[in-house]
């Protein structure tokens, strides 16, 4: 037992409001002191002493020797007094454990030269349990993460400031101001030296912007500098008075009725929401919270607005936020300055251009308003998506090491005068092409797909149609295609490292399942999109198959038990012979259909031995890509032959006889440019596609036929044209350049024709309209599924569909000409190597006819309607629609019988 008479404290820390302070040596005693403690203390001459005893006292909870090695302290340890500072060291190294809050050294003993010493510390409380009181469980959630608690670590005063600042950040950015954050601790019963904290946090109300106000913009419309503010926007409005709200900047601008009428604003749309915005503003779609990050951001757009319309040197000269009655009001104080134009633009240093070609491209005349920004992008300067720049002139050159500077020369009265300064530099040759990151895929693979091949001129241009081809592969994650050219100015050369980040193309489609009385049913099917035939022998190679040659390899077995069955393989290579982009094609299918139906008596269903429909089909292609008009262009041919079996079945799937057998032999050309620049998701781009399938004119080669083998050989010509465009709307949301509405515009139109008059089209090869293009039923017969979402498989006996009532029969319902046209417009959601999701909103209109004299384009049936798009590598496409048919609609029936749930599974229909 210690008796404080004996110990003067030394050196003590104290921690008041997360401060610390040194006190000085106390050597008065609260009762008696031991004269040799007292003699020690004054002593005015320095003597060496030795440590006898080091203890430590006031520890609950860390481990005492740790505490003392820490210290530096030790029994035997040699010091000079006065003049050392072991105790202060001892207690600066406790200190910044950040584990105490208090720390006093003693002396508790002195016999001649031996002194022994008490360190006391009181340890720093632990956080036990914790919880939050006033928010949401979401809202917890997000802030446990945010604060980042951990049970048993110090709870210091840092701690607890950085609670209330981190829950403060989080409902500011969530338009709460008024907060109130209460920290609560008690003793935790569950852990030693802990506390039990209670997070009270009162968020108040949330505060919306009611007015975004500008001051001093004499010739700049207030509502054009509020469009330019992306992420700070005003509140919707709706009162029969304007707000009452004062600015300190002064009176705001209020446009009046009686200038409304006398600018006859009525004929203008942007003078009509004008002079309404003190009463009506529209703003359900926009969030009205302020946030001070993008605030920030949207103060440089409001500059460089006023940059682009020729006021060079604007200035925000103040701005504030004043909050009344739970509503913001965010003024802006500017100076516009003067308006300056465009001078004289001179060009210095070009050898390889002329003036004229430059100024052509530069698009900037003498008098144009004042736009730096426009100035940068055209000189290559600044990026730009829309514009062909100088730089890209030049770099498609060859002359990397290409050097532009505009300088501003003479500024007079309102006019600016520039020189374009240029340094063209040696032409670049590329020498080395360098892959990395291609542990599955060859490096012929790539190879053959870039433009930056070694020893030809460097070409921005070529090394952008790279990046696309590598991306149209799908062997890699999109981010890490991005080429870095490593120039070397020495010997006029650059080398491009393509740092590549490969990904799985592969594909598995799986089901299974077992049906009353049918047997087991499903399908299994996978698609290699990177295999490698002439592998295929080579043990090593199979990991799990022989990859990386870029060839697609799609197997796939599908059954319905009894009733059906189908086998499909397919090959494609793409580069025929390694040299050229030729693709060969070769694909089987062999497919069996029984008829069948459901006896109730049994419970089963019955299946018909004499009754059924088997088709064995085989195709070759062979693909070649054009130089003319521009290598985008590839053109295929395809010959392919069908045999159709049918026994006692033929009018239950339409065709115009019971049993016999048809030969199907045709030849396809199509023509095909393709320029998108996603496969997944595409942003630009388009799809042109044109083709013709014929098979031999028999008919006119002096065949006879008999009745009932009419249709022994088919004879068909049908034509097809489609195009597809991918248009960007807007610019990026935030960061990240994905995050952008995409619009899809479509058109397709298709027309069978016949050789012989005396005889019908043929009863293949037709067209099928409506559904979601999954409903594959009578798909045996071979006719091209044209689907229509928010419809049925159109039937000539519904009038909703088709007025024309006619027979319901199959072969009266395929049609022989159609047109659809398609509006897509995308948002995605989640694009990263993973994953791809978007949404979509479409408006499509489709129709199909049996005869061109019954030919009515204007007559379409319309849907509208949403949808998702989840594409997973393995998986591939997966996606949900609901559709509303606008003809389908009835009178007091609502929605219900007039829309249509889809999904589709693999593809996207036509």
């Amino acid at each position: 037992m210690r008796f404080f008479i004996y110990r003067i404290c030394i050196v003590t820390i104290s921690i008041f409001a997360a401060n610390h302070a040194f006190s000085q040596v106390d050597s008065t005693p609260v009762t008696s002191v031991d004269p040799r403690i007292e003699e020690f203390l004054q002593s005015s001459q320095q003597k060496e002493y030795t440590l006898s005893n080091v203890k430590i006292t006031g520890v609950t909870y860390l481990d005492s020797t740790i505490v003392l090695s820490v210290a530096g302290l030790q029994k035997g340890q040699k010091f000079v007094y006065p003049g050392s500072d072991i105790f202060a060291r001892a207690i600066n190294n406790l200190w910044k454990q950040k584990l105490f809050a208090n720390v006093e050294v003693y002396i508790t003993s002195v016999d001649n030269d031996k002194v022994g010493v008490e360190i006391a510390i009181l340890e720093r409380p632990r956080l036990g349990s914790f919880k939050f009181e006033g928010v949401k469980k979401t809202e917890i959630e997000e802030l446990t993460k945010k604060i980042g608690l951990v049970k048993q670590s110090i709870l210091s005063e840092n701690t607890r400031q950085n609670i209330k600042q981190v829950v403060k950040t989080y409902f500011e950015e969530k338009g709460f101001y008024d907060i109130n954050t209460t920290l609560v601790e008690t003793p935790d019963p569950v852990y030693k030296n802990s506390s039990a904290l209670t997070i009270k946090i009162d968020k108040g109300k949330k505060v919306k912007i009611d007015e975004i106000n500008f001051f001093g913009n004499d010739n700049v419309e207030s509502a054009k500098l509020k469009k330019q503010m992306k992420g700070t926007k005003e509140m919707t409005r709706m009162s029969l008075y304007p707000s009452s709200y004062v600015s300190p900047y002064g009176p705001k601008q209020i446009y009046s009725f009686n200038e409304y009428m006398k600018d006859w604003g009525f004929l203008t749309g942007t003078k009509t929401l004008k002079v309404l915005d003190p009463y009506f503003r529209f703003k359900f779609f926009s969030s009205s919270k302020f946030n001070p990050k993008k605030y920030d951001e949207d103060k440089d757009k409001v500059l460089k607005y006023f940059n682009s319309k020729g006021y060079r040197d604007a200035q925000i000269l103040a701005d504030t936020q004043v909050i009344q009655n739970n509503k913001m009001y965010v003024d802006l104080k500017v100076m516009e300055g003067h308006k300056y134009y465009f001078g004289n633009i001179t060009w210095k240093g070009n050898k390889e251009f002329s003036d004229t070609v430059l100024n052509a491209i530069l698009k900037i005349n003498k008098g144009d308003i004042y736009n730096a920004t426009i100035l940068n992008k055209r000189l290559g300067l600044e990026p730009s998506q829309d514009q062909y720049d100088i730089t890209t002139l030049y770099n498609d050159k060859g002359y990397l090491f290409f050097n532009i500077t505009p300088w501003e020369t003479k500024i007079y009265n309102d006019t600016i005068d520039y020189e374009i300064r240029m340094v063209e530099g040696p032409i670049a040759r590329i020498k080395n092409v360098n892959i990395m990151g291609n542990e599955r895929t060859k490096d012929h693979v790539i190879r053959r797909e870039l433009r930056t091949i070694p020893g030809e001129l460097f070409s921005r241009t070529d090394l952008m149609r790279s990046i696309r081809e590598l991306n149209t592969l799908n062997f890699f994650e999109q981010e890490s295609i991005n080429p870095q050219p490593v120039p070397n100015q020495a010997d006029g050369t650059v080398d491009i490292n393509w740092k590549l980040k490969e990904k799985s193309s592969d594909q598995l489609e799986l089901s299974a399942g077992w049906g009353g009385g049918i047997g087991l049913t499903g399908t299994l099917g996978v698609t290699f999109n990177n295999f490698s035939i002439r592998n295929i022998w080579k043990k090593e190679a199979w990991d799990p198959l022989p990859v990386g040659d870029g060839q697609k390899l799609s197997l796939r077995v599908q059954s319905n038990g009894k009733i059906y069955r189908s086998y499909n393989a397919s090959f494609t290579e793409p580069w025929l012979g390694g040299k050229k982009r030729n693709s060969l094609t070769i694909s089987y299918n062999n497919s069996k259909y029984h008829m069948g139906g459901y006896d109730y008596s049994t419970n089963r269903y019955i299946f018909s031995d004499t009754s059924s429909l088997t088709v064995n089909g085989v195709s070759v292609g062979l693909g070649k890509q054009l130089k003319w008009p521009d290598d985008f262009f590839t053109i295929n041919y395809i010959a392919s032959f069908t045999r159709y079996d049918v026994r006692n079945m033929g009018l239950q799937y339409g065709l115009p006889f019971q049993t016999g057998k048809s030969n199907n032999l045709s030849f396809k050309i199509m023509l095909t440019r393709n320029s998108v620049s996603d496969p997944i998701f595409p942003r630009s781009g388009s799809e042109l596609t044109a083709s013709v399938q014929a098979t031999p004119p028999y008919s006119l080669w002096g065949g006879s036929y008999k009745a009932g083998r009419e249709y022994e050989n088919v004879e068909y010509h049908k034509w097809r044209f489609g195009a597809t465009w991918y248009v960007p709307l807007g610019r990026p949301k935030g960061d990240d350049k994905n995050r952008q509405f995409v619009l899809k515009l479509a058109a397709k139109y298709g027309f069978m024709g016949r050789y012989n008059k005396n005889l019908d089209y043929s009863p293949f090869e037709r067209f099928q309209l409506g559904d979601a293009g999954m409903n594959t039923t009578y798909s045996l017969t071979g006719f091209d599924i044209i689907a229509l979402r928010g419809y049925p498989i159109f039937t000539n006996s519904d009038p909703r569909v088709n007025p024309d009532n006619g027979s319901s029969s199959i072969y009266n319902n395929l049609f022989t000409i159609f047109n659809k046209y398609q509006a897509e417009l995308r948002y995605p959601l989640v694009t990263n190597p993973s994953s791809t999701i978007y949404g979509l909103a479409f408006f499509e209109a489709a129709n199909g006819w049996r005869d061109y004299k019954d030919y009515n384009p204007f007559r379409l049936r319309r849907a509208a309607g949403l949808g998702m798009r989840f594409y997973l590598p393995m998986f591939g496409l997966l996606g949900f629609d609901y559709g509303i048919g606008l003809d389908r609609l009835a009178p007091g029936q609502g929605l219900k019988n007039a829309g249509k749930f889809t999904f589709m599974l693999g593809f996207e229909p036509e």
